[in-house]
């Protein structure tokens, strides 16, 4: 992943805020947007009685997709506000983000 698909600059601690690129932002609202009409075509779907297997698939392909989203912010996350952390001294940054890991695990 390019360096502007990261957090762009310091990924605060307090208040909590990464700060992406503008083509980032842009990207993750673009794919994000993307789900948002799948999820309306699943609706859609539901709606019409559509066969469950078709549906099911449809939500496996949204899934898929929001994972994809979750990967390249967790990994723009990792190569600046994980190692920034680190580089600080704070080595609490390790834990947190083992939660966050199980997290997308439970999937």
């Amino acid at each position: 992943m390019a360096e502007d698909s990261a957090c762009a600059g310091h990924c605060e601690t307090t208040g909590r805020k990464s700060h992406h690129s503008e083509s980032t932002k842009k990207n993750l609202v673009t794919r994000l947007n993307r789900i948002e009409g799948q999820i309306r075509g699943i609706k859609g779907l539901i709606e019409k009685d559509t066969y469950c297997d078709d549906v099911i698939t449809q939500i496996a392909a949204t899934q898929a997709a929001l994972n994809s989203v979750a990967k390249m912010l967790l990994e723009g996350h990792m190569k600046t506000c994980i190692v920034e952390r680190i580089q600080e001294g704070d080595s609490e940054v390790v834990d947190e983000l083992l939660v966050t890991i199980q997290k997308l695990m439970k999937k």
